[in-house]
């Protein structure tokens, strides 16, 4: 008889986990979808944006909404207003990144969550060249990814320019949406961390260990946790320790770009030397960070194949990844600080 109960009990048991399990996936289906998730379901779609090209470039500096007219991939279009945003590329890039602002009650009436901001990052260069470097910087952003889902999330678009000040002109580049904090943090379950500062210890180590390797994998040094530089902080609502997560990557050596210097603290010549940017985290979070990227050193090197870009410049990143893997030794340690080394 107790054995009969006890196998009733279980039985009970599993139905309620099974009920429960059901429930919490049903209510994950039923969580409505942003409109970052919306406008990026498929690599490369294709945007327009109109607006007064000519006001925001001459008022880069001011905080100022201008209304614009965004026409998604599937031809429906939204009216929303859009804001200058950013520091080095809001003062040099022809046109600066954007923040989008989409109406929330437009978003509500379309069954779409009320998260109602993305960046738009368009190329410094009008160019072929610009396009180029947008598209290796969106290609880091893919392999962070792929490496975590404790990242910011960032997808490659093209866009049309079209300018209503001056009717006939258009503009076609690549561009990369980024999803807004909020969302990150919203994604995340975990709320936005603006602490300067922050210490080590509060961190979660294997993340941050993970962005400090990466970082120095793709050399860059534009970053900073103290001081909130190109990172965004999250404290997921459940777990212990601050999540870190890397965005904004044109400075690295493995973008090249022309206009990119080394952080004066680094002490470095170059972008594509590199220098480990780790202080206070544990050798060996490092280390298994080191070992995380060497297990996916196949899919990186398949990630920088991208039709995007030419096949030369392709092997060129592979070429530059290569440099890093080989400064690993067998206890997955890696130079401090190591100059670029790579002869065509």
């Amino acid at each position: 008889m107790a054995t009969n109960k006890r196998t009733h009990a279980c039985f009970c048991i599993s139905i309620l986990f099974l009920f429960i399990s059901q429930f919490t996936t049903a209510q994950e289906r039923s969580y409505p979808q942003t409109i970052f998730e919306l406008l990026t379901k498929e690599e490369g779609g294709k945007f327009t944006l109109q607006t007064d090209l000519i006001s925001i470039t001459e008022n880069r500096r001011k905080d100022e909404y201008t209304p614009a007219i965004l026409t998604a991939p599937n031809g429906k279009s939204y009216t929303v207003n859009i804001l200058p945003k950013g520091k080095f590329r809001r003062q040099k890039a022809e046109v600066p990144p954007l923040k989008i602002k989409f109406p929330k009650k437009t978003l509500r009436a379309d069954g779409l969550d009320t998260l109602n901001e993305l960046k738009l990052i368009l190329p410094c260069f009008d160019s072929r060249d610009g396009d180029e470097l947008l598209a290796k910087e969106y290609l880091i952003y893919k392999m962070f990814e792929h490496l975590t889902s404790n990242c910011v999330k960032a997808r490659l678009i093209q866009v049309e320019l079209r300018d209503s000040h001056v009717g006939k002109t258009r503009k076609s580049m690549l561009g990369i949406l980024v999803e807004d904090n909020e969302e990150t943090a919203a994604r995340l379950n975990g709320v936005e961390v603006e602490q300067y500062g922050m210490p080590v210890d509060s961190l979660q180590l294997n993340q941050v260990a993970l962005v400090a390797m990466f970082q120095y994998m793709i050399g860059n040094t534009d970053w900073d946790i103290a001081m909130l530089r190109n990172v965004r902080l999250i404290r997921p609502r459940q777990g212990e320790g601050v999540l870190v997560m890397p965005y904004d990557f044109d400075f690295s050596g493995l973008v090249g770009a022309p206009y990119a210097s080394p952080a004066s603290e680094s002490g470095l010549e170059s972008v594509l030397d590199r220098f480990l940017m780790a202080n206070g985290i544990p050798r060996a979070d490092l280390r298994r960070a080191a070992q995380t990227l060497t297990s996916a050193k196949d899919d990186l090197y398949n990630i920088c194949h991208s039709k995007y870009l030419a096949r030369s410049t392709s092997n060129d990143l592979k070429k530059y990844l290569d440099t890093f893997f080989d400064s690993i030794d067998k206890n997955f340690d890696v130079p401090v600080r190591k100059s670029f080394e790579w002869t065509r």
